[in-house]
């Protein structure tokens, strides 16, 4: 039997969590903005296969930047 690769592993691949309902709601409020505004990831991408998402859940992706150190984006989890 073959093992499968854990792309989350992969030094290209940023580190990535599940945003909590509560951080949801502030995350929104904070930024005075809805789900549809954000940026999308799809429910089947493999980066985030290991999060157990659903659709409607935020996704923060901590990217390193050599110039600016660490930046953080947000994405909707659709299933589209």
């Amino acid at each position: 039997m073959a093992s499968k690769f854990d792309i989350t592993k992969h030094y290209l691949v940023p580190k990535q969590a599940k945003l909590s309902d509560k951080e949801k709601e502030k995350l929104l409020e904070d930024y005075k903005i809805t789900l549809i505004s954000l940026p999308k990831i799809n429910i089947k991408d493999a980066s985030i296969q290991n999060l157990k998402v659903k659709e409607g859940d935020v996704i923060k992706i901590f990217r390193q930047n050599p110039n600016v150190g660490e930046t953080i984006f947000y994405r909707c989890v659709v299933n589209a």
